[in-house]
């Protein structure tokens, strides 16, 4: 298995390169060079098995035997046996027909954890067979920090540095991160979005001698190897609800694209799903592109749902990619416009062949708390970012009505007290595992958006750690 930029002008790699590249040379992102189909046989042959297990099975089909299935089954058990569910990521049903995939049983109560907690135990692998140590840097806009802080504390070969946009996040989301007091973790307050945290960490890799110097590797869904990751859960989700002899859709509540792009990845690969709604907040940029060809980027407006406040969906370029027929020189000049102009101009065929598979739907606040507040009435107490997913699932027309629609319940109620409080009255406690994270002291640095400060801090995080 080889991989390729979607600009072409960075050399294929292999898996390992990829898992410890993130980023193109060239500011593309990986995507396997021929996509792995699987027939009706084996789709069934994947039928109740253990979600590791399962996981294995597909994250093989992308490694090229390094590592290899029989490495990747106990490196998996071992990454979900902390989960705070039996079944991983258990399937719940809301009605009928609408089932929530609840992503959130793990270490830090949000779905980054389905990938980050094995990809902190694949770099330790490479790592180890390569003699080799990285500087994991990250962007994250309330959620991948934590999750990529809690797989990678007090890892012997990686430091990590994770940039979240000061003020926008929600408070269980910074303290998860903040509290974390192992050496090879840093935390950065970015004075902006983080639209501009994504983009010093693009600059970051983008500084050649520096990416050199400091051994960047990614753990944001940049890292092909992340999103090949969260594809195992949608295949769980489709063969629980009969596939491949029943056809499922998917609604996903979507900032930077990698979550749902890993349900297109499964449809790919010959899984039968009809339908893919991508669910955003008043930061509607996907909406806009999926309606009107409309892909104009706006200033970033904080929401309920922080996780969901990007402009610019890194991981819509590996879907850019495919539309554009895997040409990337059109890729790469499609993305330098957007960079230039803040408007992608999409071909109208390629729009058009992204809306016969996805579709759009956006929520404002009072939207989305109406919706947690009726979701609650029914039993069901859901996070901002979960509720716009039912919300979504609800308000557009479904392919078949006769299809079941899976909603990726994105995080823990608890990550959100204040938005839960607001639409339900009620307080969700956190697990009892983090029941004293308020109580935690904190450490950050806080820095303006300036590539060189940004750059001078890592120098030095790593610089002390080696001492």
């Amino acid at each position: 298995m080889r991989y390729i930029s979607t600009r072409g002008e960075a050399p294929p790699r292999d898996f390992e390169g990829v898992l410890l590249a993130g980023l193109a040379e060239d500011g593309g992102l990986f995507l396997p060079e021929s996509w792995p189909v699987l027939t009706a046989s084996e789709w069934r042959a994947m039928r109740g098995l253990p979600y590791p297990e399962l996981a294995a099975r597909i994250l093989a089909l992308f490694t090229g035997g390094q590592p290899g299935e029989a490495v990747l089954r106990p490196l998996l058990a071992e990454a979900y046996a902390g989960f705070g569910h039996p079944a991983v990521c258990p399937l719940v049903q809301l009605d009928h027909r609408v089932f929530a995939l609840e992503l959130f049983h793990g270490p830090t109560l949000a779905f980054k954890d389905m990938a980050m907690q094995a990809l902190g135990r694949l770099f330790d692998v490479t790592l180890a067979r390569r003699g080799e140590r990285v500087t994991i840097v990250g962007a994250t806009s309330g959620d991948t920090g934590s999750a990529a802080i809690e797989a990678c504390r007090d890892r012997a070969a990686v430091d990590i540095v994770i940039l979240h946009p000061e003020g926008r996040t929600s408070e269980v989301q910074r303290r998860q991160m903040t509290t974390v007091t192992s050496g090879n973790v840093a935390n950065l307050a970015i004075d902006g979005s983080f639209d501009d945290c994504q983009d010093l960490v693009k600059a970051m890799f983008a500084d050649a001698p520096f990416r050199t110097e400091m051994r960047l590797a990614a753990v944001n869904s940049i890292n092909w190897a992340r999103v090949a990751l969260q594809i195992p859960y949608y295949v769980a989700a489709a063969l629980a609800l009969g596939a491949p002899e029943r056809e499922v859709a998917f609604s996903v509540p979507t900032g930077n694209f990698g979550n749902v792009l890993a349900a297109w990845a499964a449809r790919r690969m010959g899984l039968p799903i009809a339908q893919l709604i991508v669910g955003s907040n008043r930061n509607d940029i996907l909406v806009r592109f999926l309606a009107n060809n409309d892909m104009t980027a706006r200033a970033v407006e904080p929401s309920l749902s922080p996780s969901m406040d990007i402009q610019v969906s890194s991981n819509f370029e590996r879907l850019l990619f495919e539309l554009l027929g895997r040409d990337p020189a059109a890729t790469a000049a499609t993305m330098r416009r957007f960079r230039a102009e803040g408007r992608m101009p999409v071909p109208d065929g390629a729009w058009q062949a992204a809306t016969q598979i996805f579709r759009g739907f956006a929520l404002d606040d009072a939207g989305t708390l109406e919706e947690m507040g009726r979701l609650f009435r029914q039993g069901y107490l859901a996070d901002p970012h979960t509720a716009i997913g039912t919300a979504a699932a609800r308000a557009v027309p479904p392919v078949d009505p006769a299809i079941p629609i899976v909603v990726a319940a994105t995080a823990h109620p608890a990550k959100f007290p204040d938005a839960v409080r607001r639409a339900t009255g009620l307080t969700p406690p956190l697990p009892l595992r983090l029941a004293d994270l308020y109580e935690r002291p904190e450490r950050l640095t806080r820095l303006p958006s300036d590539l060189r400060a940004v750059e001078g801090f890592v120098r030095g995080h790593v610089l002390r750690n080696a001492a």
